[in-house]
C-alpha cells in the first residue's frame, strides 16, 4: 500500500466510521493514523475502534498510527431558568458562583480558578467567540462584566478566557484516566490540549511513562507565547485552528500558522494542521475552493500532516473526504512551485554527526540518479532527521520495533517497513535493497543511500552513509566479507 504523496493524513473516527468496512475503506483512500476523540465515546467504543484497526494493519501488513486525543478541561457556564436568553451590546452581565439558575442579567460559571486568574480588561468569549464580554469588575467569585458582542446565550456554553493564564492543568480528571486507559490500550500517540505551559507537557510525559508519544495542540495565545518551551518539550504538534481562532482575532491564525509549522520542521517533529479543512464536507460530497485552498495552503508549509474531523467522524461523506484530501496532496505535490517553496523554506541543521549525515544524504540523492533514502532507526529520530530534509525521493525507514513504525506514520514522507533487529551493516545494506525492490521503489539497477548508526540498536547513533547497488550481488563486490 504505497501512497503518492509525502504529506500524512488524520482521520478522526466516531459515529460515521465506527464499523471495519468503513475504517478499512478510510485507510483505502488514505488515510495514514487514526484519531480516536476522547470527547467522544466511551471506553468500550474507543477499544472496539482501537481493535478494529489493528485487525485491519494485520490483514494488510502495513503499520497504521493511532493518536488519542484527550478531552482537557472544559470550561462551561451553569444553566438558565428559561434556557437561554438574549444578551445585547453594551448591557451589563454577572458571572459568580453562585449555583441559582440564571437569566438576563447573571448566570453561574462553576470555575473558582477563573475568577483567581481574572483582571479588569480580560475578554471573556462564550459559545465559540459569538458572545464577547469586558470584565469591569471582579473578585475571587464574581467578575461584572459588559456585553461587547451580544447574542443568544443558553445553557452549558463553554468559555473562554484568551487574555490570562489560567491556574488550570492540561490534565482533567477524566484526561487522566483516558490517558492510563488509551496508553494501556497500545495507542503510538497522546494529544494534549489546551497547553498553556511547557509544565501541561511534562506531567503528561510523566504520566505516559514511554507508553505514546506527546502531541502538544496549540490552542491557546499562552501556548503560542510558550511555543519554543512547549516545542522543545513535545514528540510533535497540532495546530489546532478552532479555539485559536476564538481566543486570537481570525487574522492571527494563518501567520501563526505558518511559524508553528515552520518551527516544528525546524526541530524534526511531525506538525499537523488541524480543523474545518473540509468543513462543508459534512453534508456535502463537495468541498469548497476555499477549503481546497486550505489543505493546499499546509501541504505547501510543509506540514507532516492534515487532520479530518467532524468530516470523517460524523458527517454523511467520510471515504469522500479522505479521497478529497488525498487527491488534493497528490496535485500539489506534482506542482513544480511546491518543490520551489519547500526548498526555500527549508532550515539547515549541522549541530551533530546525524544532521551532517542526513543532510549528504538528501544531497547525494539529489544530485545523482537515487531511487530512495533507505534508514535504520530504532526510535525513529533518524526518520524524522530525514524528513525535515524533505528529500525529493522517498523515505524507507527499517525498524525492527511496531512501535516506532506505527509512531513515523505521522511523519513527512516516511515509508515504514519493520524488519529483524541488524548486528552489521552489510546485513543492514542488503535489508535496505530488499524492501526497496519488494516494495517498488527501484530495480536491480537503480541505486539507494543508506544511513545507519554503528553500533546497531542504539537510538541516536547515526554515523554511517553508503550509496549501494540494488543488485545484491553488487553491494560489496571485491570487499572482505
Amino acid at each position: 500500500m504505497r501512497r503518492l504523496r509525502n504529506v500524512k493524513i488524520v482521520a478522526t473516527l466516531g459515529p460515521a466510521s465506527s464499523d471495519k468496512e468503513t475504517i478499512r475503506a478510510l485507510f483505502e483512500a488514505g488515510a495514514d493514523v487514526f484519531r480516536l476523540n476522547m470527547s467522544h465515546g466511551s471506553h468500550d467504543e474507543i477499544r472496539e475502534r482501537h481493535a478494529i484497526i489493528r485487525e485491519i494493519e494485520r490483514e494488510t501488513g502495513r503499520p497504521i498510527g493511532i493518536l488519542a486525543d484527550l478531552q482537557g478541561p472544559k470550561l462551561r457556564c451553569g444553566t438558565f431558568a428559561r434556557g437561554e436568553e438574549e444578551l445585547e451590546e453594551g448591557q451589563g452581565f454577572r458571572l459568580d458562583l453562585d449555583p441559582a439558575e440564571g437569566d438576563a442579567t447573571r448566570v453561574c460559571l462553576p470555575h473558582e480558578e477563573i475568577f483567581a486568574a481574572l483582571e479588569p480588561g480580560a475578554n471573556l468569549l462564550v459559545n465559540d467567540g459569538k458572545i464577547r464580554l469586558k470584565v469591569e469588575r471582579c473578585g475571587k467569585d464574581f467578575a461584572d462584566c459588559t456585553v461587547i458582542a451580544g447574542g443568544t446565550i443558553s445553557n452549558r456554553k463553554g468559555v473562554n478566557v484568551p487574555d490570562v493564564v489560567l491556574p488550570l492543568a492540561a490534565l482533567s480528571d477524566k484526561d487522566r484516566k483516558d490517558l492510563d486507559f488509551v496508553c494501556a490500550l497500545g495507542v503510538d500517540w497522546l494529544a494534549l490540549s489546551f497547553v498553556q505551559r511547557v509544565e501541561d507537557v511534562e506531567e503528561a510525559r510523566a504520566l505516559a511513562a514511554g507508553r505514546a508519544a506527546i502531541l502538544s495542540k496549540i490552542e491557546k495565545p499562552a501556548a503560542v507565547k510558550a511555543y519554543d518551551a512547549i516545542l522543545a518539550a513535545s514528540d510533535g504538534i497540532m495546530v489546532a485552528r478552532g479555539d485559536l481562532g476564538v481566543e486570537l482575532p481570525v487574522q492571527n491564525v494563518p501567520p501563526i500558522q505558518k511559524r508553528l509549522v515552520r518551527g516544528a520542521r525546524m526541530a524534526a517533529k511531525p506538525v499537523i494542521v488541524a480543523t474545518q479543512m473540509l468543513e462543508s464536507m459534512i453534508e456535502s460530497p463537495m468541498p469548497t475552493r476555499a477549503e481546497v485552498s486550505d489543505v493546499a495552503t499546509a501541504i505547501y508549509e510543509g506540514a507532516d500532516a492534515v487532520m479530518l474531523s467532524a468530516e470523517s467522524a460524523a458527517g454523511d461523506y467520510p471515504v469522500e473526504a479522505v479521497q478529497t484530501m488525498n487527491n488534493v496532496a497528490i496535485e500539489v505535490e506534482s506542482d513544480t512551485t511546491y518543490r520551489e517553496v519547500i526548498e526555500a523554506s527549508r532550515s539547515v541543521a549541522r549541530e551533530s554527526v546525524a544532521d551532517a549525515i542526513v543532510s549528504a544524504a538528501r544531497e547525494i540523492a539529489e544530485t545523482t540518479d537515487i531511487k530512495a533514502i533507505c534508514c535504520f532507526t530504532h526510535s525513529g529520530t533518524t526518520a524524522t532527521l530525514v524528513a525535515r530534509e524533505r528529500p525529493r525521493v522517498p523515505i524507507i525507514a527499517l525498524t525492527p520495533l511496531t512501535g516506532a513504525a506505527r509512531r513515523l506514520c505521522l511523519t513527512w514522507g516516511t515509508f515504514c517497513e519493520l524488519t529483524g533487529e541488524v548486528e552489521r551493516f552489510k546485513m543492514a545494506v542488503v535489508s535496505a535493497v530488499r524492501a526497496t525492490r519488494d516494495r517498488g521503489f527501484a530495480d536491480e539497477t537503480d541505486m539507494i543511500v543508506v544511513t545507519a548508526g554503528i553500533p546497531f540498536n542504539v537510538p541516536g547513533s547515526t554515523n554511517i552513509l553508503r550509496v549501494a547497488p540494488c543488485d545484491e550481488r553488487l553491494i560489496f563486490k571485491g570487499e572482505p566479507e
